[in-house]
């Protein structure tokens, strides 16, 4: 079967100018990758590496300084705000924060059957059914509906976040790190819930999040970010099974082993992430690589693929062993 993409970046770029400077935050900085329709697509990295401003950058919530957003094969950026409005009919997004996303003025019924009457859909008594059908698609009781924001708990507030995603059936939904602020318990459910929903309506996600373990729970693919640049894109069981790059080496060497007794090896890597306004020439992430060579300050690294359907930003990933200096760790008593 064939796979089609929903969506292409071709060469994102996004600067925020300094106030009173001539200066620029190189938020996002040439990025390429495309989402297959059914997928997700995890988007990881440290915070501040771009990854919630290439989200926005698909949705036109942030314009992109330059680069192409595909949709379907019609290129989003540049497009007139009419259009942009009929087109985000098919992609919505799911925001971080369920307590400032929700506008407290407003009931839940409200919130979700605002963007049916943005888009003129349906009669008033359609969009109550339609809000009280989304509302047990998530599994909360539509008898709430009436309620008001601060009446529900984090992950119902989620959930309502979730619902107002769906009202208009969207295909594409970027999923900016929604479960980041939720307790560990109702992550699960959340991601449960999401994945339930993406088999029910067919959805494709780009799912945004520094949680590496959700991220390969709910993931096909995932892409690894640093300081505004792609540096691995791979299959989520081959990247968590043979990472190329230094960087997603380093990231998935911390995440928590569920034993107490078990010995770790740990990257550490040394020194602060650079800052944005003036990365380092070269491949950006040589500061702080454990096998950076001199080389690495005067080649900026492109994506190859290394294997199939792995890509990799490393001058020194071909023929590399995968080997680099490591820190034994032991369980505090």
């Amino acid at each position: 079967m064939q796979k089609t993409e929903l969506v292409e970046v071709q060469d994102l770029v996004k600067h925020f100018p300094v106030e009173n400077s001539d200066d620029v935050v190189r938020a996002v900085d040439g990025v390429s990758f495309d989402i297959v329709a059914g997928e997700t697509l995890g988007l990881v990295g440290e915070s501040g590496c771009g990854k919630s401003t290439v989200g926005r950058c698909l949705l036109r919530l942030h314009e992109p300084t330059s680069g192409d957003v595909l949709f379907e094969g019609k290129n989003i950026v540049g497009l007139p705000n009419r259009e942009m409005q009929i087109l985000r009919r098919e992609m919505q997004i799911i925001f971080q924060d369920p307590y400032s996303s929700l506008n407290p003025r407003l009931s839940i019924r409200s919130i979700i059957s605002e963007p049916l009457k943005i888009h003129g859909i349906g009669n008033k008594a359609e969009q109550k059914e339609r809000v009280a059908d989304l509302l047990s698609k998530v599994g909360l009781d539509p008898r709430y509906m009436d309620r008001y924001a601060h009446e529900f708990s984090g992950g119902q507030r989620q959930r309502i976040g979730i619902a107002r995603a769906l009202a208009l059936n969207p295909k594409l939904i970027i999923c900016d790190e929604p479960v980041s602020a939720l307790d560990v318990s109702v992550q699960a459910q959340v991601v449960n819930l999401l994945q339930d929903l993406q088999q029910e309506f067919g959805l494709t996600y780009l799912f945004i999040s520094h949680g590496l373990a959700v991220v390969e729970h709910i993931s096909n693919r995932v892409a690894v970010m640093y300081l505004g640049k792609i540096v691995e894109i791979a299959n989520s069981a081959d990247l968590y099974r043979n990472p190329l790059h230094p960087y997603t080496q380093a990231l998935l060497s911390a995440i928590p082993v569920p034993d107490p007794r078990a010995k770790r090896e740990r990257i550490v890597l040394k020194g602060d992430v650079p800052t944005p306004i003036a990365p380092p020439s070269g491949c950006r992430f040589r500061t702080r690589c454990p096998i950076a060579i001199d080389a690495c300050s005067k080649i900026e690294p492109e994506l190859r693929e290394l294997a199939p359907g792995h890509f990799a930003a490393c001058i020194r990933a071909e023929g590399y062993d995968g080997s680099v200096e490591k820190k034994k760790e032991t369980p505090s008593a």
